[in-house]
């Protein structure tokens, strides 16, 4: 028998005064038939699911091979010609896409700095300072944006921020001039399409924040409270502490869907302003796919994307461990 054996079977030292430790529970690992047949309705009803996403998910992944083709939908990816590394040397090197992502980062940034902490500051302003019915009708009310599609969220805005708009027809209306026209100006397209998502998607974010919000016991405040906490002193030291795993989570998530910033959004608008400042990654590809027939160089810009997406991703959720937090998944 080796010595860490011996060490593992030595029996634990109990100090005089001190209870026994429990002695372990022996353990009987579960063969998969047993799991299979326990959990099989459960299979069962995820089947369908996982059917539909191998099948228009992973299964159209395939397609990612015309990036190393001259590809043509007359020929088929079977009889194109192999280019190798010729497109992505085309993506590297191409300046409109080099602008796109150039576009999409800085878009990033600003709705990371400026956008991201609204719905975690409402929250808490809802759960702390507002009463219930009161906190349930805003709830309700800034929530119902996000139903609606892109198409009404740019018609909308275009009738209150446009040349024709209920702010321009006001200035005119009083004298002051009418060259007040936001949705056709490049210097404030990044402020209008940040607008426009804290518009629409604010209330989703502030129903998730206040879910975490609702898990935080009572108890806490009241403790606080009774040890001389502020208002904002509770916020900061209860409310905030709570909301971490979910802000870290979905700071994560944002991270990843980095390179994606809405494409609907900016196609809607993209002739308005010039692509100069609203192409971004989506666009770019879709533009050199669909409409100008590019479909190999379109994959490859596509699929350099997917990567670099994984990646930040896979680097977020590892900085979340570091903090100590679990992320995306748990380490094993």
């Amino acid at each position: 028998m080796s010595l860490s054996e011996l060490v593992r079977r030595r029996p634990p030292v109990v100090t005089p005064g001190e209870a026994a430790p429990p002695a372990p529970v022996p353990t009987r690992k579960i063969g998969w038939r047993v799991r299979l047949k326990r959990d099989r309705s459960l299979l069962l009803m995820v089947t369908p699911a996982i059917l539909l996403l191998g099948v228009f998910a992973y299964v159209p992944m395939l397609g990612n091979v015309i990036a190393w083709q001259d590809y043509s939908p007359y020929t088929g990816f079977l009889h194109s010609q192999f280019v190798g590394w010729a497109n992505f040397e085309r993506v590297f090197t191409n300046p409109a896409f080099l602008n796109a992502v150039e576009n999409t980062l800085v878009i990033t940034a600003f709705q990371l700095v400026f956008f991201f902490p609204i719905p975690i500051f409402l929250a808490l302003l809802l759960n702390s300072v507002i009463t219930p019915r009161t906190r349930t009708t805003i709830q309700s009310i800034v929530y119902l944006p996000h139903f609606f599609s892109w198409v009404l969220v740019v018609t909308v805005f275009q009738q209150i921020f446009g040349g024709a708009g209920l702010i321009n027809q006001t200035l005119r209306d009083h004298g002051l001039g009418s060259g007040f026209d936001m949705m056709t100006n490049p210097d404030t397209f990044l402020i209008l399409i940040t607008m426009q998502s804290v518009w629409k998607d604010a209330g989703w974010g502030i129903i998730i924040f206040l879910a975490a919000l609702s898990t935080v016991p009572p108890e806490q405040y009241e403790a606080a409270a009774v040890d001389g906490a502020s208002r904002w002193r509770r916020m900061w030291h209860v409310s905030l502490p709570a909301l971490r795993p979910v802000i870290i989570l979905l700071l994560i998530l944002r991270l990843g869907d980095a390179l994606t910033v809405g494409f609907e959004q900016l196609i809607l608008q993209r002739g308005a302003v010039g692509a100069d400042v609203s192409e971004v990654i989506d666009t770019y590809v879709y533009y050199q796919g669909v409409v100008y027939g590019d479909w190999s160089f379109a994959a490859a810009a596509g699929l350099v994307k997917g990567v670099v997406s994984l990646a930040l991703v896979l680097g977020a959720n590892k900085l979340a461990h570091v903090f100590g937090e679990s992320g995306v998944y748990k380490r094993a």
